[in-house]
């Protein structure tokens, strides 16, 4: 098992409950955008929100995002190591920012700073921006992105700071997985995963699934970001249809649905798009099945806590395995629909 890093008013490691991150796109300096989906990303069950810090202006309106947010902020910086030090300052609950950047006085006044704000580091390696060496070493491979990540962590180390959390991520599946699973086998720090630059809608959504899918279910990984081009709020929601799917978490809904066939006589993907619009913002752990026919409908949905199988003429409702009423098609879909209402209350 991991360690257990305090990242704010949450725990990352340890066993806790995997987090869900996302990062704001909007510009920083801009209050009002970034403000908006700071309470957006909230809104749709972010636990950790990063944000992009650049300059000194950033640090002044950041502090009043940290102020007003109810989450942790993440503060991300690229090579100014006084940017790190300001944000631990200030009261981010962590900085992303990698050792290797930086001169050792510089990276000594970021642990300074980060030990007395009780500012934890991620150490954030890619697979597009190894050190030469490495590179020359092994090529980018597991052994260069982890050998990498060790680095980064004995330096923090030797200056006897622990409050760490790793990611090693790359664009390539198999490599992303393969590193983290070399990574899981030599540290006990958390892990944040994710398929750095996944892409845009479902290929993104593809590939993300299958790298943190797969390492969650071997026992791998603390915190997530699913990495989509686009709107945020999409990241968060991807990220918990994840976790559900996997069962590791139960506070979101779930439809399943048959990909239907010519026994399917109703409109089924439009009762889906409907029951996917009542259960947008619902945060009840509920199991709602849409099928194509009555003949494997219940039965296959059997554990669905209301289900809707259409006939021809006729469609029945069932609940948890169990038929309810038949109706005809019309008057069954209003009624399942009022249930659904119901359950979501």
């Amino acid at each position: 098992m991991s360690k257990k890093i305090k990242v704010g008013n949450i725990y990352i490691g340890g066993g806790e409950r995997i987090s869900v991150q996302s990062m704001t796109n909007t510009d920083t300096a801009d209050y009002d955008s970034t403000s908006a989906q700071i309470k957006q990303l909230v809104n749709a069950g972010c636990d950790i929100v990063r944000l992009a810090v650049r300059d000194m202006n950033d640090i002044e309106i950041c502090k009043r995002y940290i102020s007003e947010s109810t989450i942790p902020l993440v503060a991300d910086i690229q090579f100014d190591y006084r940017l790190a030090v300001a944000s631990a300052d200030i009261g981010f609950s962590k900085i992303r920012f990698n050792p290797g950047n930086t001169s050792l006085t510089g990276l000594s006044e970021v642990v300074s700073s980060c030990k007395a704000n009780s500012c934890p580091i991620r150490i954030g390696i890619n697979a597009g921006s190894l050190e030469k060496e490495l590179k020359s070493k092994y090529g980018v491979s597991p052994e260069s992105l982890t050998e990498s990540a060790l680095k980064s962590v004995n330096i923090l180390e030797k200056m006897n700071f622990n409050d760490i959390i790793i990611s090693v991520k790359a664009s390539d599946v198999k490599l992303m997985i393969d590193s983290y699973k070399l990574l899981a086998s030599k540290t006990d720090y958390p892990l944040h995963l994710g398929v750095t630059e996944s892409g845009y809608g479902m290929d993104g959504l593809i590939k993300s699934s299958i790298g943190i899918g797969s390492l969650l279910l071997d026992g791998i990984g603390d915190t997530i970001r699913v990495y989509l081009t686009g709107d945020p709020v999409l990241e968060v929601k991807a990220a918990l249809s994840l976790l559900n799917s996997i069962g590791l978490r139960n506070d979101r809904a779930e439809i399943v649905s048959c990909p239907t066939c010519a026994r399917c006589f109703y409109d089924l993907e439009a009762m889906v798009l409907k029951c996917k619009e009542l259960l947008n913002n619902c945060n009840k752990k509920l199991k709602i099945a849409v099928m194509g026919c009555v003949v494997n409908g219940p039965g296959e949905a059997e554990d669905a806590d209301i289900g809707i199988a259409g006939g021809k003429e006729k469609a029945v409702l069932f609940s948890k395995g169990k038929l309810i009423e038949t109706l005809p098609v019309k008057e069954a879909e209003e009624k399942f629909l009022n249930m659904l209402s119901s359950l979501i209350g």
